[in-house]
């Protein structure tokens, strides 16, 4: 196969037609996507050049944010180029000649389930979890019981033949699940643009009373915007890691210093990327 007809591959975590199938075709229209059963999955076919990027779920503003990514991140050794807002719109899913009245039983994701829960128990249905949305789908097109019905994407609907019984079942409208995009190499982000761009980073604090106070106090004194900042313990509970995003490029003199200033207090500094910060947030603003 020579090199311009090559098939670029973007890895996402669930099966066919789950939301992170759907974020990778908006983003990468022209590449395919490629379905891993885990997270540690899709990081592994990125870090072995079976994939050129992943695309990974890290917030959902009524989930919050979703596990196990951000311990994945430092240990991966890959770097986000950039982030996609991805609109949840949820569908209850039946077989063909299913009808609402009749259903008893619901599958989906942990996360998806209580972002329907009005619906559910409106129809008075007993939820269960399954691994990912696309995959209760298809369970329940293998099982052919019209008394199952799926919570999953119109996506999900055309790849395993499910009859689309409601539309736009989730509880909050604004339900938008936010994704980075990995690679194994860095993005290149010209430092004029840093009002527009978001830089990751991960660290670590000693436990030591006002060790987060000091290693942060940087950022405020050099007029830093931080967006983010999320803790988690590593395995033997002495440290405080953290992930952290800000608004600008490392090169930035501000951030420059306040970078310099968290390495005095905090250890295993490591830039997880700068990317362009979506539209989307531009419209969080003005709303």
């Amino acid at each position: 196969m020579t090199t311009a007809n090559k098939i670029h591959y973007v890895a996402f975590q669930g099966a066919p037609g789950a939301f992170s199938d759907l974020a990778c075709r908006a983003v990468f229209p022209d590449m395919q996507s490629m379905p891993c059963s885990s997270f540690d999955d899709a990081f592994l076919a990125v870090q072995d050049g079976s994939a050129d990027y992943a695309m990974i779920p890290i917030d959902n503003t009524l989930a919050g944010r979703v596990a196990d990514v951000h311990r994945l991140i430092p240990e991966s050794g890959l770097f986000i180029i950039g982030e996609h807002f991805e609109p949840i719109n949820h569908c209850l899913l039946g077989v063909p000649g299913a009808r609402k009245e009749e259903l008893k039983r619901v599958h989906s994701h942990v996360h998806a389930l209580p972002q329907c829960r009005k619906l559910i128990r409106s129809l008075g249905l007993q939820p269960f979890v399954y691994a990912d949305t696309a995959g209760a789908a298809a369970k329940v097109a293998a099982d052919g019981d019209k008394t199952q019905a799926a919570i999953a994407s119109r996506l999900a609907a055309e790849i395993y033949g499910l009859e689309i019984l409601q539309d736009g079942i989730q509880d909050a409208d604004s339900n938008t699940t936010r994704f980075i995009v990995l690679s194994r190499e860095p993005r290149a982000m010209d430092v004029s643009d840093y009002d527009r761009l978001i830089t990751s980073f991960v660290f670590e604090v000693r436990n030591i009373p006002a060790a987060l106070y000091k290693a942060l106090g940087g950022f405020a004194t050099n007029g830093v915007n931080m967006t983010k900042l999320e803790s988690y313990i590593g395995p033997d509970f002495n440290a405080a890691r953290f992930y952290s995003e800000v608004i600008g490029h490392p090169e930035q003199a501000g951030l420059a210093l306040a970078l310099e200033e968290l390495t005095f207090f905090a250890k295993d500094v490591r830039i997880a990327g700068t990317y362009p910060a979506h539209p989307f947030r531009s419209r969080i603003v003005v709303e």
